[in-house]
């Protein structure tokens, strides 16, 4: 018999993934998710309520919707409870582009944080980021050299941005950028929902050789409201198995190189 703790660990994993196929599939209805997940419509139907309330979707009679819009973007905090696997794995995958001696430049994001976890056992690395969570974590565990894009902090979004990010970095030059977009779509490009992180993003590609793009399977076939990217200017997509196999059909005829790694199924699931 599970104990209150266990249940409670459950419960908090299984609204994370009840987000998660909110986004997905933009909308689900209560059944489905009692179906999902064998559990009450009343518990199904009190975790929706929670997570409207925390901003994480919007409840419709029967169900719920995504509440996401092109120039909707969620805060690093509500990032960090998606697609965690997914990331984790994609960051796994990078990871072998990265050799000792490198300087690589490392885009604002959760998955790009994932990376950074990884990079503690290099002695020689130099890593330009404009994420103040990237930089702190490679400072205290890390032997690399940090080199932090000066500028505004974007409020709970834990990175700089505008004018004065891009002039601090739009002069150097990096062996490869690991970038995060919240959108890629064959006939709108990759995209931003905000036009300081769009101007970011740019010089961040124009610095590198090489640009490898680390993007979940949820942000394929997608756009919101800023393009900052051709699908020429990227080397190579990083996503995940959940990835329609069809799309990455479609992304690799149009000239991508793309990398798929694998995804282990939740017990829970």
């Amino acid at each position: 018999m599970a104990t209150k703790k266990e249940e409670g660990i459950f419960a908090e994993e299984r609204k994370h993934m009840i987000v998660d196929l909110v986004n997905k599939n933009y909308k689900t209805t209560v059944a489905n998710l009692c179906n999902e997940f064998s559990v009450s419509p009343a518990t199904i139907r009190n975790d929706l309520r929670e997570l409207e309330e925390s901003g994480f979707l919007k409840r419709t009679h029967g169900g719920a919707i995504s509440n996401r819009k092109a120039n909707y973007e969620p805060n690093s905090y509500q990032k960090e409870i998606e697609y965690i696997e997914e990331k984790k794995a994609i960051a796994k995958l990078a990871l072998q582009c990265i050799n000792e001696g490198d300087t690589i430049a490392l885009d604002t994001g959760t998955t790009t944080f994932e990376l950074a976890k990884l990079l503690v056992d290099f002695q020689k690395l130099t890593v330009v980021t404009n994420d103040l969570q990237i930089a702190a974590f490679l400072e205290r565990n890390s032997h690399a050299n940090i080199i932090i894009a000066g500028g505004a902090v974007r409020r709970n979004f834990h990175c700089t941005t505008g004018k004065k990010a891009i002039d601090t970095i739009k002069d150097l030059n990096v062996d490869k950028t690991f970038l995060a977009a919240n959108g890629l779509s064959i006939k709108k490009g990759i995209s931003t929902p905000t036009i300081d992180m769009a101007g970011v993003k740019s010089v961040l590609i124009d610095l590198a050789d090489e640009v490898i793009l680390m993007a979940d399977s949820s942000k394929l076939d997608k756009s919101t409201f800023v393009r900052f990217a051709a699908l020429n200017q990227i080397d190579l997509l990083i996503t995940d198995s959940g990835a329609d196999r069809e799309y990455i059909d479609l992304l690799v005829a149009e000239g991508l190189e793309v990398e798929v790694c694998e995804i282990e199924k939740s017990e829970n699931k």
